[in-house]
């Protein structure tokens, strides 16, 4: 292999979307279904995986001092579909920090989403709107990076039983249930929760399939595909998308 084959390999892994990275967008949306739980625990997965890099070495937000609150805002279908956030079964680090509005129409959601970006006493903020509603528009999800960008609050948005359309979000996932791992001491229970995502859209990053784990409150990655064994990591991924429009993307 020449230095030059090395070199671009090198520069294609550096693009290549991990849990623990630093400078993560801002704004993301998660797509999921109703039926299940896989997108509101992927975006909190996430958000602790952000949050914990956010509080890494001298930062002055260090997570051990940073007691801000978050923030999840529901449409009136969402919690009918879905329910509220269970407080027991949310990460111990946030069950006593989390403030949760529930709003009747999409436009309400997304008006508490947009003013809660604006605080930056907030850590982040999570939000779950359902379907493709006509005020969810691509100014609409503009407007929410731009708050999100010019406060430094992050934004996950789990969009329910919606259809990918165009949309300023940075990243962009799937996510659905996926077998949970062994229990370490009993092969019979139910071991940590997993998610199939996959990232098909990301400004900085080459699209790819994982299994996701949130074990001991740390995001885990492991490669997801056709090919993939229990044993590979995230090295390879799939799909380069150079050259392709932002409205092919959004109609895959």
């Amino acid at each position: 292999m020449s230095a030059a084959d090395i070199a671009a390999l090198s520069k294609a892994r550096e693009g290549r979307w991990r849990p623990g990275l630093a400078g993560q967008p801002l704004h993301s949306e998660i797509f999921a279904s109703t039926s299940d739980a896989s997108g509101a625990g992927l975006a909190l997965a996430l958000a602790q995986d952000a949050l914990r890099v956010a509080g890494e070495g001298d930062n002055p937000l260090a997570e051990e001092h940073d007691r801000r609150q978050v923030l999840w805002v529901q449409d009136a279908r969402a919690v009918q579909r879905g329910g509220r956030p269970y407080r027991h079964g949310l990460p111990r680090e946030l069950r006593d920090r989390l403030i949760h509005v529930e709003t009747k129409t999409p436009e309400d959601a997304l008006f508490a989403l947009e003013e809660g970006l604006k605080c930056r006493d907030l850590a982040c903020v999570i939000g779950e709107i359902t379907g493709n509603p006509r005020a969810l528009s691509f100014t609409a999800s503009r407007r929410l990076s731009l708050a999100a960008e010019k406060h430094g609050v992050a934004l996950w948005l789990v969009r329910l039983d919606a259809a990918p359309e165009l949309s300023s979000a940075r990243m962009r996932w799937r996510a659905a249930p996926a077998h949970s791992a062994p229990a370490r001491w009993d092969a019979a229970a139910p071991g940590v929760p997993q998610w199939a995502a996959e990232l098909f859209r990301a400004r900085s990053h080459a699209p790819g399939k994982w299994i996701l784990s949130n074990d001991d409150g740390r995001l885990r990655a492991r490669r997801h595909g056709p090919t993939a064994s229990n044993t590979q990591d995230i090295g390879d991924l799939v799909r380069p998308t150079v050259g392709r429009s932002l409205a092919a993307v959004a109609r895959m």
